[in-house]
């Protein structure tokens, strides 16, 4: 069990300096294309710091481990889990951050268009993903499910769109991106530049990919130690290891003021990991419903939706709403581990 919790300990630190590296060369990157900080948060540190929940599942359902069941239950559990992470513990976690510096009642004011546009491409995004279970897996729902995963991936790249289109005005106002820590290449002594930056991402993913095997392998070795599903296990813990980049990076950024980046950090990931990845699993898992699942689902869905209402007030989010996430993720907790 300790070589086991080791191996997990040493993949974990793997993925976060990768998506510090990764991040790190995204910032810089949006700086030299004069784009606004809801691009360089909802899109590039979004998908950069989802490089380990998108790699993690894809690896599994490919062969992560010899048993081809386990691989999907990994796949499917790292799939839902990363949007319930990231919609409850994650903004939950950002807002205790500045508890004491705002107060319960302080705000959190990311720019309110792109925070509500990432909001409503995710709900409508998982609403269809989850309505996908329900579809049998033979006969003419099967081409069902195969028109929905593509309809997942469109949605994706049309959000992509909507978000560049809306770039150039938020600059204008004043939300152009400004990376604010040099470059880890540019400590080394290389000049700052596109062959530093494209290098940077690069490592970034290398060290992406490898974190992300071998997390596969000890989540196998763990749930079999353990006695408990690697679906569950997957749900419970990959998201947690997954979605520290963006746990962190928020905090970072939240406690620096830079609200925008802060929650396009979580709900742009939101958006990749509510499309693409669930149009993954539809294609590659059976994709079914079970107790645990449609739990994750609803909790998902209602974290959402919450966070929606909570931006049509105040010009912000207060710091207290942010705790009903933080207690919907408990709620599911509760009820996984009741249900296993």
């Amino acid at each position: 069990m300790l070589l086991t919790l080791g191996e997990l300990l040493l993949m974990l630190v793997v993925i976060l300096i990768a998506a510090e590296v990764f991040t790190n060369a995204l910032e810089h990157l949006g700086q030299k294309l004069r784009i606004s900080e809801g691009v360089t948060g909802s899109l590039f540190a979004a998908v950069g710091t989802a490089m380990p929940e998108t790699l993690v599942p894809i690896l599994a359902i490919m062969g992560g481990t010899a048993n081809g069941e386990i691989n999907q239950e990994i796949g499917v559990g790292a799939i839902l889990g990363a949007p319930l992470m990231l919609s409850t513990l994650s903004v939950c976690l950002m807002g205790l951050s500045v508890w004491r510096q705002r107060g319960p009642r302080g705000l959190i004011r990311p720019e309110p268009g792109g925070l509500k546009r990432d909001l409503l491409f995710f709900l409508g995004g998982y609403t269809v993903a989850a309505l996908a279970m329900f579809f049998p897996q033979s006969g003419p729902f099967e081409f069902l499910r195969a028109v929905t995963s593509v309809v997942l991936v469109m949605l994706y790249f049309v959000y992509v769109m909507v978000t560049l289109r809306a770039s150039s005005d938020l600059v204008d106002q004043g939300y152009g991106t400004e990376a604010d820590k040099p470059m880890f290449l540019e400590k080394l002594g290389l000049p700052v530049g596109w062959t530093t930056i494209l290098a940077q991402l690069a490592l970034g993913v290398v060290l992406l990919v490898g974190g992300a095997k071998g997390f596969i392998a000890g989540v196998q070795s763990a749930s079999d130690i353990l006695h408990v599903s690697p679906l569950l296990l997957s749900l419970m813990i990959i998201p947690i290891a997954t979605e520290l980049p963006e746990k962190v990076n928020s905090i970072l950024w939240v406690r620096k003021g830079r609200d925008t980046l802060a929650f396009g950090n979580i709900t742009g990931a939101m958006v990749f990991q509510g499309t693409l990845l669930p149009a993954i699993g539809i294609a590659l898992t059976p994709w079914m419903p079970r107790t645990e699942v449609l739990a994750g689902l609803t909790i998902t869905l209602a974290a959402a939706v919450w966070l929606y209402v909570a931006t049509r007030r105040h010009g912000g989010i207060r710091i207290w709403q942010l705790g009903v996430n933080g207690v919907l993720y408990l709620l599911y907790l509760y009820i996984g581990l009741s249900a296993h």
